[in-house]
């Protein structure tokens, strides 16, 4: 019996992360859903999240925000957990995630 392997998930290193890329990934409110969880919970499985969306769309979701740096996944088993590159993030471009997260968090009916 064959297995079948995973190719390995890109993550950009702290110092390729591009200050447009990550505006483009947080730009869209299911993506700012999940990093604001994972502001919260710090690190979650991936069919955790409290999105309305069908699971290829939360993929893609993920693959935006992990290619941007803005998370990070590993596997585990047959799980993906994913964590907030928050530190990596604020050495980059300090302030910059919480000056987002906080004006979306601001805007009316969110």
């Amino acid at each position: 019996m064959r297995t079948r392997q995973r190719a390995a998930l890109h993550h950009p290193g702290a110092d390729e992360i591009d200050l447009l890329e990550v505006l483009h990934a947080l730009a869209d409110p299911t993506r700012m859903s999940i990093v604001l969880t994972l502001i919260r919970d710090i690190e979650r499985p991936c069919g955790t999240f409290d999105v309305d969306v069908a699971p290829s769309t939360l993929t893609h979701h993920f693959r935006v925000l992990r290619e941007a740096g803005v998370i990070h996944q590993r596997e585990e088993g047959r799980r993906k957990w994913t964590t907030l590159r928050l530190h990596e993030l604020d050495e980059r471009f300090p302030g910059v995630l919480a000056s987002i997260t906080e004006a979306y968090l601001a805007q009316p009916g969110v």
